[in-house]
């Protein structure tokens, strides 16, 4: 797996090659200090994901990864901060990013590094707790109309939740395949691109 790290504080940058690296099969490609930064070298490197800090001077994170995702539009980002801020989960989600983490929980990092390279989104459970209360709310949808079963809304429910296939399987008894063939389903009848999309459509029409 190859890393861009992108952050404005060279030894936070240099403690997460060090932390990645030591990891068998992580590769740190290189390492940017602003958002200008991040569009190059991912232009570059075209890593297999971007770690990347939100608040950098001359571009922040949310501008790079807009400037990314318009010519790269399967850009996998996992952004990093220090501040919970809801403007910045909102337009993280809007932008399509991976993920939204904060910096202090380093644990995380590298099990959502591997989360994201399989295609899921993650959010940690700081991020997850505050979603409900900051996403617009739509009129009540019906899924039954759409075709969505119990099954495949219980799935969008715990994805909603901020839960990771492997978890998601194990919570329902069922295989990490199955989980990933409802959730290519539910994508297909609900018109969605990803994970991001479905929590975020859940939580718009809960």
């Amino acid at each position: 797996m190859n890393i861009v790290i992108v952050d404005d504080d060279c030894l936070v940058s240099g403690a997460l090659k060090t932390i990645l690296e030591s990891n068998e099969g992580i590769h740190v490609s290189a390492i940017g200090t602003d958002g200008q930064d991040a569009v190059r070298l991912y232009r570059e490197y075209c890593p297999d994901i971007l770690l990347m800090d939100i608040r950098m001077k001359e571009m922040d994170g949310l501008k790079a990864t807009a400037e990314i995702r318009k010519d790269f539009p399967d850009a996998k980002i996992l952004l990093l901060t220090t501040f919970s801020d809801d403007n910045y989960i909102v337009k993280a989600l809007q932008l399509g990013a991976m993920g939204y983490l904060l910096k202090q929980d380093y644990t995380s990092i590298l099990p959502a590094l591997k989360a994201v390279a399989s295609g899921q989104t993650v959010f940690g459970s700081q991020i997850v707790s505050k979603l409900p209360g900051l996403i617009q709310k739509a009129e009540i949808f019906d899924y039954a109309a759409a075709d969505i079963s119990e099954r495949e809304l219980e799935i969008i429910r715990l994805v909603a939740n901020g839960m990771s296939n492997k978890e998601i399987a194990a919570e329902l008894f069922l295989s990490e395949g199955t989980i990933r063939n409802y959730l290519s389903a539910v994508l297909d009848k609900l018109n969605l691109r990803d994970r991001t999309q479905v929590a975020v459509f859940y939580y718009q029409h809960k």
